[in-house]
Protein backbone atom coordinates (compact mmCIF):
# COMPACT_ATOMS: atom_id res chain seq x y z
CA UNK A 1 0.00 0.00 0.00
CA UNK A 2 1.10 3.55 -0.54
CA UNK A 3 1.76 5.58 1.92
CA UNK A 4 -0.96 8.42 0.66
CA UNK A 5 -2.91 5.64 0.87
CA UNK A 6 -2.45 5.03 4.16
CA UNK A 7 -2.50 8.31 4.97
CA UNK A 8 -5.67 8.67 3.48
CA UNK A 9 -7.22 5.61 5.41
CA UNK A 10 -5.99 7.26 8.54
CA UNK A 11 -8.33 9.85 7.94
CA UNK A 12 -11.54 10.98 9.99
CA UNK A 13 -14.66 10.29 8.37
CA UNK A 14 -17.53 12.55 8.57
CA UNK A 15 -19.09 11.85 12.04
CA UNK A 16 -15.43 11.62 13.27
CA UNK A 17 -14.97 15.43 12.51
CA UNK A 18 -18.55 16.22 13.88
CA UNK A 19 -17.10 14.87 16.51
CA UNK A 20 -14.47 16.53 16.97
CA UNK A 21 -16.14 19.59 16.29
CA UNK A 22 -18.87 19.16 18.97
CA UNK A 23 -15.68 18.82 21.71
CA UNK A 24 -13.96 21.56 20.15
CA UNK A 25 -17.60 23.93 20.76
CA UNK A 26 -17.88 22.74 24.01
CA UNK A 27 -14.16 24.01 24.94
CA UNK A 28 -15.22 27.54 23.50
CA UNK A 29 -13.08 26.87 20.06
CA UNK A 30 -14.04 27.84 17.09
CA UNK A 31 -15.68 25.85 14.16
CA UNK A 32 -15.24 25.98 10.66
CA UNK A 33 -18.25 25.39 7.87
CA UNK A 34 -18.47 26.00 4.39
CA UNK A 35 -20.42 25.30 1.33
CA UNK A 36 -20.72 27.03 -2.04
CA UNK A 37 -19.67 30.46 -2.04
CA UNK A 38 -20.11 30.72 2.01
CA UNK A 39 -17.71 30.50 4.15
CA UNK A 40 -18.10 30.82 7.98
CA UNK A 41 -16.97 30.48 11.46
CA UNK A 42 -19.22 29.57 14.51
CA UNK A 43 -18.82 29.77 17.98
CA UNK A 44 -21.54 28.57 20.75
CA UNK A 45 -22.72 31.02 22.80
CA UNK A 46 -22.78 28.43 25.27
CA UNK A 47 -19.71 29.50 27.49
CA UNK A 48 -18.27 31.80 24.82
CA UNK A 49 -14.86 33.22 25.40
CA UNK A 50 -14.19 36.94 25.28
CA UNK A 51 -11.05 36.96 23.40
CA UNK A 52 -11.66 34.41 21.24
CA UNK A 53 -15.27 35.91 20.04
CA UNK A 54 -13.49 39.62 19.83
CA UNK A 55 -10.85 38.12 17.38
CA UNK A 56 -13.15 36.38 15.53
CA UNK A 57 -15.82 39.74 15.09
CA UNK A 58 -12.69 41.06 13.35
CA UNK A 59 -12.85 38.44 10.74
CA UNK A 60 -16.07 39.53 9.15
CA UNK A 61 -19.74 40.37 9.50
CA UNK A 62 -21.25 38.38 12.48
CA UNK A 63 -25.01 37.64 13.36
CA UNK A 64 -26.21 35.36 16.42
CA UNK A 65 -28.56 32.61 15.04
CA UNK A 66 -31.16 31.47 17.97
CA UNK A 67 -34.05 28.56 17.29
CA UNK A 68 -37.57 30.41 16.80
CA UNK A 69 -38.63 29.13 20.25
CA UNK A 70 -35.74 31.63 21.43
CA UNK A 71 -36.60 33.84 18.86
CA UNK A 72 -40.34 34.05 19.99
CA UNK A 73 -39.51 34.56 23.32
CA UNK A 74 -37.08 37.54 22.63
CA UNK A 75 -40.18 39.20 20.38
CA UNK A 76 -37.35 38.86 17.25
CA UNK A 77 -38.81 37.84 13.79
CA UNK A 78 -37.64 34.49 12.47
CA UNK A 79 -38.02 35.45 8.95
CA UNK A 80 -36.36 31.93 8.58
CA UNK A 81 -38.94 29.70 9.70
CA UNK A 82 -36.86 27.36 12.35
CA UNK A 83 -34.70 29.94 12.89
CA UNK A 84 -33.71 33.76 13.68
CA UNK A 85 -30.53 35.88 12.39
CA UNK A 86 -30.11 38.37 14.92
CA UNK A 87 -28.11 41.30 13.87
CA UNK A 88 -25.51 42.39 16.33
CA UNK A 89 -25.52 45.81 17.95
CA UNK A 90 -22.14 47.70 17.84
CA UNK A 91 -21.63 47.20 21.22
CA UNK A 92 -22.10 43.20 21.06
CA UNK A 93 -19.74 41.70 23.82
CA UNK A 94 -19.43 38.13 25.36
CA UNK A 95 -22.31 39.58 27.89
CA UNK A 96 -24.60 40.80 25.56
CA UNK A 97 -24.46 37.18 23.67
CA UNK A 98 -25.21 35.30 26.96
CA UNK A 99 -27.92 37.36 28.17
CA UNK A 100 -29.29 36.78 24.87
CA UNK A 101 -29.17 33.37 24.20
CA UNK A 102 -29.71 32.16 27.65
CA UNK A 103 -33.30 32.97 29.48
CA UNK A 104 -32.39 32.90 32.98
CA UNK A 105 -32.17 36.74 33.49
CA UNK A 106 -35.50 37.51 31.12
CA UNK A 107 -37.71 38.42 33.94
CA UNK A 108 -35.10 40.58 35.81
CA UNK A 109 -33.92 42.08 32.84
CA UNK A 110 -37.12 41.85 29.86
CA UNK A 111 -35.98 45.28 27.65
CA UNK A 112 -33.22 43.11 25.59
CA UNK A 113 -34.62 43.95 22.03
CA UNK A 114 -35.95 45.42 19.74
CA UNK A 115 -33.87 43.24 17.83
CA UNK A 116 -33.31 43.67 14.46
CA UNK A 117 -33.26 40.48 11.91
CA UNK A 118 -31.40 39.60 8.42
CA UNK A 119 -33.87 37.94 5.81
CA UNK A 120 -33.65 36.72 2.98
CA UNK A 121 -30.97 34.67 1.54
CA UNK A 122 -29.41 31.27 2.44
CA UNK A 123 -29.41 30.13 5.59
CA UNK A 124 -28.31 26.05 5.46
CA UNK A 125 -24.79 27.23 6.90
CA UNK A 126 -26.98 28.85 10.07
CA UNK A 127 -29.37 25.84 10.64
CA UNK A 128 -26.26 23.17 10.59
CA UNK A 129 -24.80 25.41 13.05
CA UNK A 130 -27.40 25.13 15.32
CA UNK A 131 -27.59 21.87 14.94
CA UNK A 132 -24.15 21.13 15.65
CA UNK A 133 -24.20 23.23 19.09
CA UNK A 134 -27.77 21.28 20.36
CA UNK A 135 -26.15 17.93 19.12
CA UNK A 136 -23.01 19.14 21.78
CA UNK A 137 -25.88 19.41 24.70
CA UNK A 138 -25.32 23.28 24.73
CA UNK A 139 -27.68 26.20 24.76
CA UNK A 140 -29.60 25.78 20.78
CA UNK A 141 -27.15 29.56 20.06
CA UNK A 142 -24.56 30.12 18.07
CA UNK A 143 -22.58 33.04 16.41
CA UNK A 144 -21.83 32.69 12.91
CA UNK A 145 -18.98 35.20 11.24
CA UNK A 146 -19.10 35.60 7.45
CA UNK A 147 -15.30 34.73 6.30
CA UNK A 148 -13.79 36.68 3.48
CA UNK A 149 -10.92 33.89 3.55
CA UNK A 150 -10.23 31.00 4.61
CA UNK A 151 -10.92 29.84 7.99
CA UNK A 152 -8.74 30.21 11.11
CA UNK A 153 -5.37 27.41 10.52
CA UNK A 154 -6.13 24.46 13.06
CA UNK A 155 -9.60 24.94 13.29
CA UNK A 156 -11.64 22.30 12.56
CA UNK A 157 -13.36 23.00 9.31
CA UNK A 158 -16.95 20.93 7.86
CA UNK A 159 -18.33 21.13 4.98
CA UNK A 160 -21.81 21.54 4.31
CA UNK A 161 -22.35 18.71 2.03
CA UNK A 162 -23.77 15.95 4.10
CA UNK A 163 -23.61 17.50 7.29
CA UNK A 164 -27.21 17.99 8.20
CA UNK A 165 -28.33 14.14 7.05
CA UNK A 166 -25.50 12.91 9.30
CA UNK A 167 -26.37 15.12 12.16
CA UNK A 168 -30.32 14.28 12.02
CA UNK A 169 -29.52 10.27 10.95
CA UNK A 170 -29.90 7.20 13.23
CA UNK A 171 -26.76 6.61 15.05
CA UNK A 172 -25.32 3.05 14.99
CA UNK A 173 -24.12 1.43 18.50
CA UNK A 174 -21.35 -1.15 18.91
CA UNK A 175 -21.25 -3.49 21.32
CA UNK A 176 -18.28 -2.61 24.24
CA UNK A 177 -18.79 -4.95 26.62
CA UNK A 178 -20.87 -7.31 29.02
CA UNK A 179 -20.65 -7.73 32.31
CA UNK A 180 -22.37 -10.31 35.23
CA UNK A 181 -24.30 -7.57 37.77
CA UNK A 182 -25.56 -9.69 40.37
CA UNK A 183 -28.54 -6.95 41.53
CA UNK A 184 -30.87 -6.86 44.30
CA UNK A 185 -33.63 -7.69 42.47
CA UNK A 186 -31.99 -11.13 40.74
CA UNK A 187 -28.67 -12.65 40.86
CA UNK A 188 -29.12 -13.36 36.90
CA UNK A 189 -28.18 -9.85 35.89
CA UNK A 190 -25.87 -8.84 32.70
CA UNK A 191 -24.60 -5.17 31.69
CA UNK A 192 -24.57 -4.52 28.28
CA UNK A 193 -22.39 -1.42 27.21
CA UNK A 194 -23.06 0.00 23.65
CA UNK A 195 -20.88 3.20 22.19
CA UNK A 196 -22.73 5.10 19.50
CA UNK A 197 -20.46 5.63 16.30
CA UNK A 198 -20.88 9.53 16.49
CA UNK A 199 -18.70 9.81 19.61
CA UNK A 200 -21.19 10.91 21.61
CA UNK A 201 -21.76 9.09 25.41
CA UNK A 202 -22.30 5.48 26.18
CA UNK A 203 -25.42 3.72 26.75
CA UNK A 204 -26.32 0.89 29.13
CA UNK A 205 -28.59 -2.20 28.53
CA UNK A 206 -29.52 -3.98 31.83
CA UNK A 207 -30.36 -7.51 31.10
CA UNK A 208 -32.41 -9.04 33.95
CA UNK A 209 -32.66 -12.74 34.03
CA UNK A 210 -32.15 -14.33 30.15
CA UNK A 211 -35.38 -13.02 28.56
CA UNK A 212 -36.03 -15.80 25.45
CA UNK A 213 -35.48 -13.78 22.42
CA UNK A 214 -37.63 -15.27 20.74
CA UNK A 215 -40.72 -13.60 22.94
CA UNK A 216 -41.78 -9.99 23.83
CA UNK A 217 -39.52 -9.07 26.42
CA UNK A 218 -40.81 -7.16 29.47
CA UNK A 219 -38.57 -3.66 28.12
CA UNK A 220 -38.34 -0.10 29.33
CA UNK A 221 -36.40 2.73 27.87
CA UNK A 222 -35.41 4.79 31.00
CA UNK A 223 -33.40 8.28 29.62
CA UNK A 224 -30.92 9.12 32.33
CA UNK A 225 -32.17 11.31 35.22
CA UNK A 226 -29.17 12.41 37.59
CA UNK A 227 -31.34 14.03 39.88
CA UNK A 228 -34.20 11.71 40.26
CA UNK A 229 -32.14 8.19 39.78
CA UNK A 230 -29.00 9.43 41.69
CA UNK A 231 -30.70 11.80 43.96
CA UNK A 232 -34.14 10.98 44.55
CA UNK A 233 -35.76 14.07 43.14
CA UNK A 234 -39.42 14.66 44.21
CA UNK A 235 -38.99 17.40 41.43
CA UNK A 236 -39.81 14.10 38.89
CA UNK A 237 -41.25 10.85 38.86
CA UNK A 238 -37.57 9.47 37.15
CA UNK A 239 -35.90 7.51 39.81
CA UNK A 240 -39.70 5.59 40.97
CA UNK A 241 -39.83 4.67 37.83
CA UNK A 242 -36.40 3.06 37.18
CA UNK A 243 -36.87 0.91 40.33
CA UNK A 244 -40.65 0.14 39.61
CA UNK A 245 -39.57 -0.99 36.05
CA UNK A 246 -36.65 -2.90 37.32
CA UNK A 247 -38.44 -4.98 40.08
CA UNK A 248 -41.48 -5.54 37.74
CA UNK A 249 -39.18 -7.43 35.74
CA UNK A 250 -37.61 -9.00 38.67
CA UNK A 251 -40.95 -10.10 39.57
CA UNK A 252 -41.58 -11.47 35.94
CA UNK A 253 -37.83 -13.35 35.78
CA UNK A 254 -37.04 -11.58 33.14
CA UNK A 255 -36.78 -7.92 31.38
CA UNK A 256 -34.75 -5.69 30.07
CA UNK A 257 -34.09 -1.93 30.72
CA UNK A 258 -32.19 0.46 28.37
CA UNK A 259 -30.64 3.24 30.27
CA UNK A 260 -30.31 5.66 27.92
CA UNK A 261 -28.24 8.96 28.69
CA UNK A 262 -30.53 11.49 27.24
CA UNK A 263 -30.32 13.56 30.13
CA UNK A 264 -33.59 16.36 30.56
CA UNK A 265 -35.51 15.40 27.63
CA UNK A 266 -32.22 15.03 25.49
CA UNK A 267 -31.22 18.75 26.34
CA UNK A 268 -28.08 17.64 28.29
CA UNK A 269 -27.92 18.00 32.26
CA UNK A 270 -26.54 21.58 32.15
CA UNK A 271 -29.49 22.79 30.28
CA UNK A 272 -32.21 20.87 32.60
CA UNK A 273 -30.54 22.87 35.52
CA UNK A 274 -31.48 25.53 34.15
CA UNK A 275 -34.56 24.44 32.86
CA UNK A 276 -35.44 23.57 36.46
CA UNK A 277 -34.43 27.09 37.11
CA UNK A 278 -36.97 28.58 35.01
CA UNK A 279 -39.78 26.22 36.47
CA UNK A 280 -38.87 27.85 39.46
CA UNK A 281 -39.68 31.79 37.96
CA UNK A 282 -42.68 29.90 37.71
CA UNK A 283 -42.70 28.36 34.00
CA UNK A 284 -43.88 24.81 33.61
CA UNK A 285 -41.45 21.89 32.19
CA UNK A 286 -42.49 22.78 28.60
CA UNK A 287 -42.55 26.32 28.55
CA UNK A 288 -38.95 26.49 30.26
CA UNK A 289 -37.74 24.08 27.07
CA UNK A 290 -38.88 26.54 24.58
CA UNK A 291 -37.37 29.63 26.47
CA UNK A 292 -34.46 27.92 26.71
CA UNK A 293 -34.58 27.35 22.51
CA UNK A 294 -35.44 23.68 22.47
CA UNK A 295 -38.84 21.52 21.70
CA UNK A 296 -40.47 20.06 23.88
CA UNK A 297 -38.60 16.32 23.41
CA UNK A 298 -34.94 16.64 22.19
CA UNK A 299 -34.95 12.89 22.74
CA UNK A 300 -34.00 10.62 19.79
CA UNK A 301 -36.02 6.84 20.82
CA UNK A 302 -34.47 5.34 17.72
CA UNK A 303 -31.37 4.73 19.97
CA UNK A 304 -33.45 2.44 21.89
CA UNK A 305 -34.85 0.44 19.06
CA UNK A 306 -31.41 0.29 17.48
CA UNK A 307 -29.97 -1.11 20.81
CA UNK A 308 -32.57 -3.60 21.39
CA UNK A 309 -32.11 -4.93 17.66
CA UNK A 310 -28.60 -5.42 18.42
CA UNK A 311 -29.06 -7.34 21.82
CA UNK A 312 -31.42 -9.75 19.28
CA UNK A 313 -35.22 -8.63 20.27
CA UNK A 314 -37.69 -7.97 17.80
CA UNK A 315 -40.57 -7.47 19.82
CA UNK A 316 -41.34 -5.99 23.32
CA UNK A 317 -44.13 -5.34 25.97
CA UNK A 318 -43.15 -1.61 26.73
CA UNK A 319 -43.28 -0.20 30.49
CA UNK A 320 -44.40 3.22 29.30
CA UNK A 321 -46.98 5.84 29.65
CA UNK A 322 -45.20 7.63 26.84
CA UNK A 323 -47.26 7.16 23.36
CA UNK A 324 -44.82 8.58 21.22
CA UNK A 325 -41.99 5.82 22.18
CA UNK A 326 -44.70 3.25 21.57
CA UNK A 327 -44.99 5.08 17.69
CA UNK A 328 -41.29 4.84 17.47
CA UNK A 329 -40.12 1.28 18.22
CA UNK A 330 -43.36 0.34 15.82
CA UNK A 331 -41.68 2.83 12.75
CA UNK A 332 -38.22 1.43 13.94
CA UNK A 333 -39.20 -2.42 13.08
CA UNK A 334 -39.50 -3.01 17.02
CA UNK A 335 -43.33 -4.74 17.31
CA UNK A 336 -44.71 -3.40 20.78
CA UNK A 337 -47.12 -6.23 21.61
CA UNK A 338 -48.44 -4.19 24.74
CA UNK A 339 -48.10 -1.17 26.76
CA UNK A 340 -47.51 -1.56 29.94
CA UNK A 341 -48.45 1.23 32.47
CA UNK A 342 -45.53 2.61 34.76
CA UNK A 343 -48.04 5.16 36.51
CA UNK A 344 -45.88 5.67 39.72
CA UNK A 345 -44.07 8.38 41.61
CA UNK A 346 -46.76 11.08 42.15
CA UNK A 347 -45.79 13.52 45.04
CA UNK A 348 -47.01 17.00 46.03
CA UNK A 349 -43.82 18.36 44.69
CA UNK A 350 -44.55 16.93 41.15
CA UNK A 351 -47.91 16.85 40.55
CA UNK A 352 -47.67 20.04 38.20
CA UNK A 353 -45.14 18.73 36.14
CA UNK A 354 -47.10 15.25 35.55
CA UNK A 355 -50.39 16.61 34.82
CA UNK A 356 -48.25 19.06 32.22
CA UNK A 357 -46.86 15.88 30.78
CA UNK A 358 -50.21 14.64 30.80
CA UNK A 359 -51.57 17.76 28.82
CA UNK A 360 -49.16 18.95 26.79
CA UNK A 361 -46.94 16.04 25.68
CA UNK A 362 -49.48 13.62 25.84
CA UNK A 363 -48.37 11.10 28.53
CA UNK A 364 -50.92 8.49 29.97
CA UNK A 365 -50.95 9.58 33.21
Amino acid sequence: MRDSDILNSLKPNLLEYIARARTDLRLGLPVGLSGGDQKVAILAADGIVPDRMAALLQLGQAVLVVTQRRAETLNARAYDGDLARLVLPKNADAAWIAAVADPKDDLTHPMKGPFQTERGGAVDIHRAALQLVKSARLLPAALVVSLNGEAPADITTLGLQGLSDALAAPVAHNSVVTGRVPMALTSAGRVHVFRPNDGGEDHVAVEVGRPERSAPVLARLHSACFTGDVLGSLKCDCGTQLQSALAEMGREGAGVLLYLHQEGRGIGLANKMRAYSLQDQGFDTVDANHRLGFEDDERDFRTGADILKRLGFSSVRLLTNNPAKVAMMETQGIKVVERVALQVGRTPENTDYLDVKAKKSGHLL
